[in-house]
Protein backbone atom coordinates (compact mmCIF):
# COMPACT_ATOMS: atom_id res chain seq x y z
CA UNK A 1 0.00 0.00 0.00
CA UNK A 2 1.63 3.40 -0.55
CA UNK A 3 2.46 5.39 1.59
CA UNK A 4 -0.55 8.02 1.33
CA UNK A 5 -3.00 5.22 1.43
CA UNK A 6 -2.04 4.83 4.77
CA UNK A 7 -2.49 7.98 5.69
CA UNK A 8 -5.99 8.26 4.90
CA UNK A 9 -6.78 5.32 6.46
CA UNK A 10 -5.37 5.54 9.67
CA UNK A 11 -7.80 8.57 10.58
CA UNK A 12 -10.71 6.46 9.56
CA UNK A 13 -9.93 3.68 11.60
CA UNK A 14 -8.94 5.11 14.55
CA UNK A 15 -12.37 6.84 15.40
CA UNK A 16 -13.97 3.77 14.71
CA UNK A 17 -11.97 2.09 17.00
CA UNK A 18 -12.65 4.03 19.40
CA UNK A 19 -15.97 4.37 19.24
CA UNK A 20 -16.12 0.88 19.66
CA UNK A 21 -14.35 1.28 22.63
CA UNK A 22 -16.13 3.95 24.32
CA UNK A 23 -19.68 2.02 23.52
CA UNK A 24 -18.48 -0.74 25.58
CA UNK A 25 -20.49 -1.22 28.82
CA UNK A 26 -17.57 -1.18 30.96
CA UNK A 27 -19.27 -0.72 34.53
CA UNK A 28 -21.85 -3.80 34.13
CA UNK A 29 -18.32 -5.64 33.03
CA UNK A 30 -16.84 -4.79 36.09
CA UNK A 31 -20.05 -5.38 38.29
CA UNK A 32 -20.29 -8.73 36.58
CA UNK A 33 -16.78 -10.08 37.18
CA UNK A 34 -16.79 -8.72 40.65
CA UNK A 35 -20.20 -10.90 41.12
CA UNK A 36 -18.66 -13.93 39.61
CA UNK A 37 -15.41 -13.59 41.80
CA UNK A 38 -17.87 -13.39 44.73
CA UNK A 39 -19.74 -16.14 43.70
CA UNK A 40 -16.58 -18.46 43.27
CA UNK A 41 -15.65 -17.78 46.38
CA UNK A 42 -18.65 -18.87 47.86
CA UNK A 43 -18.62 -21.90 46.40
CA UNK A 44 -15.39 -22.39 48.07
CA UNK A 45 -16.44 -21.41 51.38
CA UNK A 46 -19.87 -22.88 50.97
CA UNK A 47 -19.10 -25.99 52.92
CA UNK A 48 -17.63 -24.07 55.72
CA UNK A 49 -20.40 -21.92 56.01
CA UNK A 50 -22.61 -25.12 56.99
CA UNK A 51 -24.18 -24.96 52.77
CA UNK A 52 -23.94 -28.42 50.49
CA UNK A 53 -21.18 -27.57 48.29
CA UNK A 54 -23.27 -28.73 45.56
CA UNK A 55 -26.21 -25.75 46.19
CA UNK A 56 -23.74 -23.17 45.49
CA UNK A 57 -21.95 -24.99 42.49
CA UNK A 58 -18.75 -23.16 41.07
CA UNK A 59 -18.36 -21.30 37.49
CA UNK A 60 -16.36 -24.74 36.49
CA UNK A 61 -19.56 -26.61 36.59
CA UNK A 62 -22.42 -23.90 35.79
CA UNK A 63 -19.86 -23.95 32.46
CA UNK A 64 -19.81 -27.27 32.40
CA UNK A 65 -23.67 -27.23 32.41
CA UNK A 66 -24.19 -24.65 29.83
CA UNK A 67 -22.05 -27.11 27.40
CA UNK A 68 -24.88 -28.95 27.67
CA UNK A 69 -27.57 -26.77 26.75
CA UNK A 70 -30.30 -28.11 24.03
CA UNK A 71 -31.07 -25.94 21.29
CA UNK A 72 -34.21 -27.35 20.73
CA UNK A 73 -35.53 -26.02 24.03
CA UNK A 74 -34.45 -22.58 23.42
CA UNK A 75 -35.75 -22.56 20.27
CA UNK A 76 -39.28 -23.76 21.35
CA UNK A 77 -39.52 -21.49 24.16
CA UNK A 78 -38.68 -18.54 22.50
CA UNK A 79 -41.18 -19.47 19.26
CA UNK A 80 -43.75 -19.89 22.37
CA UNK A 81 -43.02 -16.88 23.72
CA UNK A 82 -42.73 -14.46 20.56
CA UNK A 83 -46.47 -16.44 19.28
CA UNK A 84 -48.11 -15.69 22.64
CA UNK A 85 -47.03 -12.24 22.56
CA UNK A 86 -47.90 -11.11 18.96
CA UNK A 87 -51.76 -12.92 19.88
CA UNK A 88 -51.74 -10.74 22.41
CA UNK A 89 -50.44 -7.97 21.33
CA UNK A 90 -53.11 -8.31 18.27
CA UNK A 91 -56.14 -9.32 21.12
CA UNK A 92 -55.23 -6.44 23.51
CA UNK A 93 -55.27 -3.83 20.90
CA UNK A 94 -58.40 -4.89 19.41
CA UNK A 95 -59.77 -4.65 22.91
CA UNK A 96 -58.43 -1.20 23.77
CA UNK A 97 -60.03 0.30 19.98
CA UNK A 98 -63.39 -0.71 20.97
CA UNK A 99 -63.21 0.61 24.61
CA UNK A 100 -61.71 3.79 23.21
CA UNK A 101 -64.72 4.17 20.89
CA UNK A 102 -67.28 3.32 23.17
CA UNK A 103 -67.63 4.72 26.31
CA UNK A 104 -70.21 2.34 27.67
CA UNK A 105 -68.65 -0.86 26.58
CA UNK A 106 -64.91 0.51 28.63
CA UNK A 107 -67.33 0.72 32.21
CA UNK A 108 -68.33 -3.08 31.40
CA UNK A 109 -64.95 -4.16 30.21
CA UNK A 110 -62.37 -2.73 32.29
CA UNK A 111 -63.26 -4.00 35.12
CA UNK A 112 -63.31 -7.24 33.59
CA UNK A 113 -59.71 -6.88 32.20
CA UNK A 114 -58.65 -5.74 36.16
CA UNK A 115 -59.89 -8.70 37.52
CA UNK A 116 -58.05 -10.51 35.10
CA UNK A 117 -54.56 -8.78 35.48
CA UNK A 118 -55.15 -9.52 39.49
CA UNK A 119 -55.61 -13.23 38.94
CA UNK A 120 -52.12 -15.03 40.03
CA UNK A 121 -50.21 -16.55 37.61
CA UNK A 122 -50.58 -20.36 39.11
CA UNK A 123 -54.06 -20.12 39.42
CA UNK A 124 -54.14 -19.55 35.47
CA UNK A 125 -51.71 -22.43 35.01
CA UNK A 126 -54.45 -24.38 37.44
CA UNK A 127 -57.54 -23.37 35.31
CA UNK A 128 -55.32 -24.05 32.36
CA UNK A 129 -54.84 -28.08 33.26
CA UNK A 130 -58.34 -28.64 34.28
CA UNK A 131 -59.94 -27.08 31.41
CA UNK A 132 -57.64 -28.06 28.39
CA UNK A 133 -55.88 -31.20 26.98
CA UNK A 134 -53.56 -29.84 24.97
CA UNK A 135 -49.99 -28.95 26.68
CA UNK A 136 -49.47 -26.18 24.33
CA UNK A 137 -52.95 -24.73 24.38
CA UNK A 138 -52.09 -24.32 27.86
CA UNK A 139 -48.91 -23.13 27.65
CA UNK A 140 -50.19 -20.23 24.83
CA UNK A 141 -53.73 -19.61 27.25
CA UNK A 142 -52.04 -18.88 30.40
CA UNK A 143 -49.27 -16.30 28.45
CA UNK A 144 -52.39 -14.76 26.25
CA UNK A 145 -54.42 -14.44 29.33
CA UNK A 146 -51.56 -12.93 31.48
CA UNK A 147 -50.19 -11.01 29.17
CA UNK A 148 -53.60 -9.80 27.05
CA UNK A 149 -54.78 -7.29 29.34
CA UNK A 150 -51.31 -5.53 30.13
CA UNK A 151 -51.96 -4.49 26.24
CA UNK A 152 -55.17 -3.41 26.99
CA UNK A 153 -54.51 -1.31 29.41
CA UNK A 154 -51.60 0.33 28.48
CA UNK A 155 -53.14 0.84 24.72
CA UNK A 156 -55.82 2.48 26.54
CA UNK A 157 -54.25 4.76 28.79
CA UNK A 158 -52.15 5.81 25.62
CA UNK A 159 -55.15 6.56 23.74
CA UNK A 160 -56.62 8.88 26.41
CA UNK A 161 -53.83 10.67 26.53
CA UNK A 162 -53.57 12.25 22.98
CA UNK A 163 -54.08 15.93 22.75
CA UNK A 164 -57.72 16.51 22.50
CA UNK A 165 -56.96 19.78 20.50
CA UNK A 166 -55.05 17.40 17.77
CA UNK A 167 -58.41 14.95 17.99
CA UNK A 168 -60.44 17.92 17.02
CA UNK A 169 -58.21 19.15 14.29
CA UNK A 170 -57.95 15.78 12.63
CA UNK A 171 -61.53 15.42 12.76
CA UNK A 172 -62.45 18.74 11.08
CA UNK A 173 -60.79 17.06 7.93
CA UNK A 174 -63.69 14.46 8.06
CA UNK A 175 -61.73 11.42 8.17
CA UNK A 176 -62.48 7.77 8.57
CA UNK A 177 -62.57 5.90 11.41
CA UNK A 178 -59.70 3.84 9.71
CA UNK A 179 -57.65 7.12 8.53
CA UNK A 180 -57.87 8.68 12.14
CA UNK A 181 -56.81 5.62 13.95
CA UNK A 182 -53.44 5.28 11.63
CA UNK A 183 -53.11 9.03 10.95
CA UNK A 184 -53.25 9.93 14.74
CA UNK A 185 -53.98 7.33 17.12
CA UNK A 186 -51.28 4.93 15.92
CA UNK A 187 -48.22 7.62 15.70
CA UNK A 188 -49.20 8.55 19.01
CA UNK A 189 -49.23 5.52 21.13
CA UNK A 190 -46.23 3.73 19.07
CA UNK A 191 -43.37 4.74 21.91
CA UNK A 192 -46.02 4.12 24.41
CA UNK A 193 -46.92 0.59 22.93
CA UNK A 194 -43.10 -0.14 22.12
CA UNK A 195 -42.76 0.28 26.17
CA UNK A 196 -45.59 -1.96 26.50
CA UNK A 197 -43.36 -4.72 24.64
CA UNK A 198 -40.76 -4.52 27.14
CA UNK A 199 -42.76 -4.57 30.64
CA UNK A 200 -44.83 -7.91 28.76
CA UNK A 201 -41.85 -9.50 27.19
CA UNK A 202 -40.00 -9.85 30.35
CA UNK A 203 -43.43 -11.03 32.05
CA UNK A 204 -43.59 -13.40 29.28
CA UNK A 205 -40.71 -14.91 29.95
CA UNK A 206 -41.16 -15.92 33.50
CA UNK A 207 -44.77 -16.73 32.85
CA UNK A 208 -43.72 -19.26 29.93
CA UNK A 209 -40.75 -21.07 32.20
CA UNK A 210 -43.42 -21.56 35.17
CA UNK A 211 -46.45 -22.67 32.42
CA UNK A 212 -43.96 -25.17 31.15
CA UNK A 213 -43.33 -26.84 34.14
CA UNK A 214 -46.81 -28.53 34.17
CA UNK A 215 -46.75 -30.93 31.20
CA UNK A 216 -44.45 -29.67 28.72
CA UNK A 217 -42.50 -32.23 27.32
CA UNK A 218 -40.04 -29.47 25.76
CA UNK A 219 -38.42 -25.82 26.62
CA UNK A 220 -36.58 -24.25 29.21
CA UNK A 221 -39.36 -24.54 32.03
CA UNK A 222 -39.18 -28.66 31.61
CA UNK A 223 -35.68 -28.52 31.37
CA UNK A 224 -35.54 -26.77 34.74
CA UNK A 225 -37.74 -28.83 35.65
CA UNK A 226 -35.87 -32.40 35.27
CA UNK A 227 -32.72 -30.19 36.72
CA UNK A 228 -34.81 -30.09 40.15
CA UNK A 229 -35.79 -33.33 40.18
CA UNK A 230 -31.42 -34.27 39.71
CA UNK A 231 -30.79 -31.99 42.51
CA UNK A 232 -28.70 -30.29 39.56
CA UNK A 233 -28.13 -26.70 40.79
CA UNK A 234 -25.39 -26.26 38.30
CA UNK A 235 -27.87 -26.98 35.47
CA UNK A 236 -30.58 -24.86 37.37
CA UNK A 237 -28.11 -22.05 36.55
CA UNK A 238 -27.21 -22.72 33.24
CA UNK A 239 -30.70 -22.50 32.19
CA UNK A 240 -31.27 -19.75 34.31
CA UNK A 241 -28.48 -17.56 32.52
CA UNK A 242 -30.21 -18.87 29.20
CA UNK A 243 -33.36 -16.89 30.34
CA UNK A 244 -31.42 -13.98 31.64
CA UNK A 245 -29.57 -13.49 27.95
CA UNK A 246 -32.35 -14.43 25.89
CA UNK A 247 -34.75 -11.63 27.69
CA UNK A 248 -31.16 -9.18 26.88
CA UNK A 249 -31.26 -10.23 23.31
CA UNK A 250 -34.95 -9.79 22.76
CA UNK A 251 -34.97 -6.12 24.75
CA UNK A 252 -31.53 -5.08 22.68
CA UNK A 253 -34.02 -5.59 19.57
CA UNK A 254 -36.76 -3.84 20.83
CA UNK A 255 -34.59 -1.25 21.28
CA UNK A 256 -32.78 -1.48 17.68
CA UNK A 257 -36.32 -1.43 16.70
CA UNK A 258 -37.75 1.61 18.54
CA UNK A 259 -34.53 3.95 17.58
CA UNK A 260 -35.45 2.82 14.06
CA UNK A 261 -39.19 3.75 13.88
CA UNK A 262 -38.75 6.76 16.50
CA UNK A 263 -36.26 8.28 14.90
CA UNK A 264 -37.89 11.53 14.42
CA UNK A 265 -37.54 12.11 18.32
CA UNK A 266 -33.55 12.17 17.80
Amino acid sequence: MPPDDVRTATPLGEPRRAALISSLPREAIVSIAIFLCLWQVMSYLAPTLGIPAFAIPGLGRIAMSLTKITPVDVAVTLARVIGALVLSFVIGLAFAIVMYLSESLEKYLRPMVRVLMAVPVVSWILFAVLWFKGVEFRIAFVLVVVCAPVFTVDALDNMREVSKDLRQMIRSFRPTPLQFFHKLMLPAITPGLITSWKITLSLAIRVVTIAELVGAVTGIGHQLSVAQELFSVADVFAWTLVLVVLLFILEALLVRLETRVLRWRA
